[in-house]
């Protein structure tokens, strides 16, 4: 039966098992042998990282052919209008081609705790948070999804991924989920 962990990956951590450079990766977290990520998060982004030791899981997973849901809990710089919100919901036109569309609303800031490093405050330029759902996976999308509507993304966490929440996992847990 394949595995499947649920791990809270925290700020500044790689995706993989082994540095050259000696920078966290997942070995400093998870004593597991033969599991590996379903799908990748930036290492300035924290969240949920499904990892397992079954190869067809895996690609299920992380292919964007499956448009397996992913949603992010997103403290972005400003308040996004309605025409902001928008544009998100109907998709973005990036340098590498237009989005899908994405599910997004205001939400009020997530009891999460302060991110270590802090993120970087102005104190005239308010922030604000969006739980925004995507189905396609490219290279630091919902960054360049925000950046696009005039509102850069400050804090990124991934809370779901198809039916698997983060829950209640700090960062760093992992748990072993069905």
């Amino acid at each position: 039966m394949a595995r499947l962990l649920a791990f809270h990956k925290p700020y500044g951590v790689l995706c993989q098992f082994t540095d050259p450079s000696g920078r966290p990766t997942l070995a400093d977290f998870i004593p597991v042998p033969g599991v590996y990520a379903a799908g990748r998060l930036d290492t300035d982004s924290e969240g949920l990282l499904l990892l397992t030791d079954e190869g067809r899981l895996q690609q299920r997973i992380a292919d964007p052919r499956f448009k397996l849901p992913k949603t992010y809990w997103v403290q972005v710089e400003g308040e996004p209008d309605a025409a902001a919100l928008t544009r998100l919901r109907r998709g973005v036109l990036l340098k590498d081609g237009p989005t899908r569309p994405a599910r997004v609303r205001r939400i009020p800031e997530p009891a999460i705790g302060p991110r270590e490093p802090p993120i970087r405050v102005r104190r005239h330029i308010p922030t604000s948070w969006l739980a925004l759902t995507i189905t396609e996976g490219r290279n630091r999308q919902v960054r360049r999804m925000t950046a696009a509507v005039g509102h850069p993304t400050l804090r990124l966490v991934r809370v779901a991924i198809g039916p698997w929440q983060l829950g209640d996992l700090a960062p760093g847990q992992w748990r072993e989920v069905r």
